[in-house]
This record gives C-alpha cells, sequence and structure tokens, in this order.
C-alpha cells in the first residue's frame, strides 16, 4: 500500500501522522463528517472507521484521543475535546483539584479498514503523566496541561513529542502491522 486515507480535520493531527508515517507511506487527508457515539474507546474508533470506509469507498484511517484522569476513573476519556471546549484548561484542572492524584493516561486509537463492510483493525498508544497547570503555547488542544517527564506536551519540540506520545505509539504500531501486510 503506497497510499493512505487519513480523515481528519484536523491539521496539528496530519502534521504528527505524516512526521510519522511519511517515510513509510504517504498519508492523505480526507474531511468527512463521522458520527461521534457514545461508547468505550475501541467503539467510539471502530464506528468512526466503519462509517468513513463506506463513504470513501475504500481503504481509510480514523483516528479519537483520548485523555484518562485516573482520580475520575477514565474520564473525560474520548470525551476530552467536549470537556476542554466546556471547561477549557482552567478548568480541566479544578475538576482535579480536590483529588490526590493528578495522574493521567493519554490514549491514542486509530483504527484502519480496508473498505466498506470490512473490520477496522485498531492501533492502540497509551502514555502516562499528569495533568497540570497550562504550559506552553495553546494551539494543540490538551497539549499544555498533559505532562510527561516534566515537560508538557506543548513544551516539547515536535521531534521529541512525535518520538513518546500516545499517538507515536499507536501509529508504531499500525506500521509494524503495514508492514505485515507486504507480500
Amino acid at each position: 500500500m503506497g497510499r493512505l486515507d487519513f480523515i481528519t480535520g484536523n491539521k496539528n493531527k496530519l502534521a504528527e501522522v505524516r512526521a510519522i508515517l511519511g517515510s513509510v507511506i504517504e498519508v492523505e487527508n480526507r474531511t468527512l463528517d463521522v458520527p461521534e457515539i457514545q461508547g468505550t474507546i475501541e467503539e467510539i474508533a471502530k464506528e468512526k472507521c466503519r462509517h468513513a470506509a463506506k463513504v470513501v469507498g475504500g481503504p481509510v484511517l480514523t483516528e479519537d484521543t483520548a485523555l484518562e484522569f485516573r482520580a475520575l476513573k477514565g474520564l473525560p476519556g474520548p470525551y476530552i475535546k467536549s470537556f476542554l471546549e466546556a471547561l477549557g484548561h482552567e478548568g480541566l484542572n479544578k475538576i482535579l483539584d480536590s483529588f490526590d492524584t493528578r495522574d493521567a493516561e493519554a490514549v491514542c486509537t486509530f483504527a484502519f479498514s480496508q473498505g466498506p463492510g470490512l473490520e477496522p483493525v485498531i492501533f492502540q498508544g497509551r502514555t502516562e503523566g499528569a495533568i497540570v497547570r497550562p504550559r506552553g503555547p495553546a494551539n494543540f488542544g490538551w497539549d499544555p496541561i498533559f505532562e510527561y517527564e516534566g515537560k508538557t506536551y506543548a513544551e516539547m519540540s515536535i521531534g521529541e513529542k512525535n518520538t513518546i506520545s500516545h499517538r507515536y505509539k499507536a501509529l508504531v504500531k499500525l506500521q509494524q502491522w503495514l508492514a505485515e501486510q507486504q507480500p
């Protein structure tokens, strides 16, 4: 496979995926409205992928990101985008102010489908960290409040983040799987 349609409207996600996969496969971008169902991270990722494959009529890659707070038993999880839009970085921090732990896990789930009607394959990466007061540029989601080994994602260079992030870990699994599919 020389080319892959990545379904996203997020230019930052597209840039990261291209930076990580670009030497292995050509990543093209398609923007589609996909349903946002409620469910587990895996259920959401698979449903988005099924829908995208049906609309595109061929192979697609979709991605879903979650941010799980240990104190909240995994919430906001796959609903982080809505929580962030409603509360902002400070509001997300305030949720945790009365708890003993600020531990969190960043989760990235890619789903790949060969086409309509074919079951998506899941590739998941996880990075453990903590929720902190915002540091660094606020230009990519919750990066300013997710700290890994003393730095927030927003404080890291793109190259540094792209070697430790939840997205990187998931894409490495995808790369390995794609290599195994070659005849």
